[in-house]
């Protein structure tokens, strides 16, 4: 539910074939003690196995972070952005994100069957984003789900840490709420529903969802190669942590943590 979401395969593709056209162009790779550019590759990320979830999985994912032609960028962690604001501190435009559903497997034993799976879904909207600083960005976005009733608020501050050695690393602070159909969606408990859990129904309306502070981190392991790694501490707040499914079968403390192998051009 955070930011940080990986997007489906068939844009993973379109990112792939865009990198190829624009890589026979690109200019020599920046020397190894400077900020990672265009990166692509792969890892595992661990993560809640449904939002608000105390019970993990293990997810193989694509990983890129690329600037690409016409003012777009295209993230496995941060969405697809194309700027129609760019100068040298605002930026704004068009954004979008893909959100991880459930399946009954990942639900378990006891709720699968029981507590609706969810679909994966992509939303979108807009972004403004003003760096305050050489190393603070701050922003928001605001989107909506392509199919479906869901509406997204996120407010973020970025900071760049100094580095450390050939470290590259920062942090991210993030506030979300969601309207009274996307949270009823994912921490909704209907009456049916809570009959056989032996729980309270729960119909939660808009609100604050999750407060999120995550640590991003680039270790070069040569001129063009590197390990990426993110740990994403998120804590649940008002309906969303006292939601009677998250208080009988999940927790209000969510921790999700991503390594990938990346290649950089």
């Amino acid at each position: 539910m955070s930011r940080r979401c990986f997007l489906p395969a068939s844009l993973i593709r379109v990112a792939a074939l865009m990198l190829t056209l624009t890589a026979s162009a690109s200019a020599l790779a920046d020397d190894v003690t400077e900020g990672p550019t265009d990166m692509f590759g792969a890892g595992m990320q661990r993560m809640p196995a449904w939002v608000g979830s105390k019970d993990h999985r293990n997810q193989a994912i694509p990983y890129i972070q690329a600037e690409l032609p016409w003012h777009i960028t295209l993230s496995t962690l941060d969405g697809l952005t194309v700027d129609l604001i760019h100068g040298d501190q605002w930026r704004g435009g068009l954004y979008g994100n893909y959100m991880w559903g459930r399946d009954r497997q990942e639900l378990g034993p006891k709720l699968g069957g029981v507590v609706d799976s969810l679909s994966p879904r992509i939303n979108g909207g807009g972004y403004l984003e003003y760096q305050a600083t050489a190393q603070l960005n701050l922003g928001t976005e605001l989107s909506h789900d392509t199919q479906g009733a869901g509406a997204y608020l996120n407010l973020y501050a970025d900071y760049d840490l100094p580095a450390i050695g050939y470290l590259n690393h920062s942090l991210q602070l993030q506030w979300q709420a969601m309207n009274g159909p996307a949270m009823r969606r994912f921490f909704g408990v209907t009456p049916d529903q809570a009959t056989k859990l032996d729980i309270d129904p729960w119909s939660p309306g808009a609100g604050g969802q999750q407060v999120a502070l995550e640590y991003d981190a680039y270790m070069p392991t040569s001129l063009h190669t590197g390990f990426a790694f993110a740990v994403n501490y998120t804590r649940l707040l008002g309906d969303t942590a006292n939601s009677s499914l998250v208080r009988s079968y999940g927790s209000r403390n969510q921790l999700t943590t991503t390594l990938a192998f990346v290649y950089r051009l």
